[in-house]
């Protein structure tokens, strides 16, 4: 806190987000964050992502099959039944160890810039987080040598952040479509006092699976064009799946994007390239299913706060995919108004 406002640190790579990338190079060292992220196209078998939707889970569980196809690292059933990463050396990690060494680099972060030791934190999960997901999360915390105060819903944060410096009684929906899960929650602000109404939400829903509906159009597309089936090339489907985040990204600002992959893979006849224009009406096509996920929870949440859509005096957006403007219509046509931009959706 910086007097009344909350302020986001900047990181050692000058970033005021971190990506929850944790990487093992071939020495043995470990990354965080972007230069995980950075190097994953050639480790990709060492470089752990979205691990947030293992957290907590069974390895027998539904939708973890389901996820298995599109992860680039192995995951395998620990000796409890619970859903556990493994690295091509054959070590194996918790996705509490794997959150724990995010919550590291975070407390080391804090320190560098407030120069003293940072010991307790609050730490946020989705709102649709059963018990056994809140516990694991705050193991990770514990693991990371930290004393965890409370475990808060990620949209309840959102409105604090929001809400700090805002006197109006109002009700107010958090729309919350991040990297790896999908939350709605109804809250009512009384006298600066936050009561949570109602929440929902999937928590296998979220940008990853953008990124691989992304992905699967591509490996498609070059199959089409070359003849080769690119989902067998580990480093290749890597480098089209950084593509696939890239003009997801790129088109929520651009109609338009151009992917560019030159030498993709070869095969006898020599270097295969991937040229590909993706509009942003083929991406809202390929996305569409998912997008309309979120209509059914927001219509429960308000029906569990029991308020109407008129009720709502403002919509908060939260999570880097809220900044697809096909999510924004969306929001607006559930919720009749237009959503409001008063938190940063990547901070928040």
């Amino acid at each position: 806190m910086e007097g009344k406002n909350a302020k986001v640190i900047e990181n050692a790579e000058g970033a005021r987000t971190t990506p929850s990338h944790v990487a093992f190079t071939k020495d043995g060292e470990r990354l965080v964050g972007m230069p995980a992220k950075r190097q994953a196209v050639t480790n990709s078998a060492n470089t752990f992502y979205a691990t947030k939707r293992l957290i907590g889970r069974r390895f027998d569980d539904a939708e973890i099959k389901k996820d298995l196809a599109n992860l680039s690292y192995k995951v395998i059933k620990a000796s409890n039944g619970d859903a556990w990463v493994q690295g091509s050396d054959g070590k194996v990690y918790s996705p509490s160890q794997i959150g724990a060494f995010v919550l590291m680099k975070m407390r080391e972060t804090a320190e560098a810039y407030l120069n003293t030791p940072v010991k307790n934190a609050v730490v946020t999960v989705p709102a649709y987080f059963n018990d056994s997901q809140r516990q694991a999360t705050k193991d990770a915390g514990q693991i990371a040598g930290l004393n965890v105060l409370r475990v808060i819903n990620e949209p309840t944060a959102a409105a604090l952040a929001y809400g700090m410096d805002k006197s109006e009684d109002k009700i107010i929906a958090v729309y919350d479509l991040g990297g790896g899960t999908f939350d709605i929650s109804i809250l009512e602000i009384q006298k600066g006092v936050f009561e949570v109404k109602s929440t929902n939400g999937d928590t296998l829903l979220g940008g990853e699976d953008f990124d691989n509906h992304i992905l699967n159009y591509l490996a498609q597309e070059f199959k089409k064009d070359q003849g080769i089936d690119i989902k067998k090339d580990a480093m290749a489907m890597q480098r089209l799946k950084e593509a696939a985040e890239k003009a997801k990204c790129e088109l929520s600002s651009s109609v338009q994007t151009d992917i560019n992959l030159p030498y993709l893979t070869m095969d006898a006849s020599g270097p295969k390239h991937l040229n590909l224009k993706l509009t942003r009406a083929k991406l809202e096509t390929l996305v569409g299913d998912l997008i309309k996920r979120t209509i059914s929870p927001c219509q429960k949440a308000m029906s569990d706060a029991e308020v109407n859509k008129s009720d709502i005096g403002e919509v908060l957006l939260v999570g880097g995919m809220t900044r697809m403007p096909k999510v924004q219509s969306l929001v607006q046509e559930v919720f009749g108004r237009q959503p409001s931009r008063a938190v940063n959706p990547d901070e928040a």
